[in-house]
């Protein structure tokens, strides 16, 4: 594996794919409680799981991005259980 350190514009560019997934992730486990069609219900409930593995993944290559702070470990408090 690479493990050259990012670029400051890839690691910009990272950061904000990684506040993307996040915000579809949040947003998908909103809608999954005032929807009412089961089909849909599992559709957003595969996004919500392919979402999680994505920000996991982006997190990983995220560690070698230039900057001085640690990346976060710890899961955030779910909005809905």
């Amino acid at each position: 594996m690479n493990t050259q350190p990012l670029a400051p514009h890839e690691s910009m560019e990272l950061h904000e794919a990684l506040n993307f997934k996040t915000l579809c992730l949040a947003k998908s486990k909103l809608m999954q409680g005032i929807v009412f069609d089961q089909e849909l219900k599992d559709l957003l409930q595969k996004d919500v799981e392919q979402s999680t593995q994505a920000i996991a993944d982006l997190q990983a290559i995220y560690a070698r991005a230039p900057f001085q702070g640690p990346v976060p470990q710890n899961r955030p408090t779910p909005i809905l259980n």
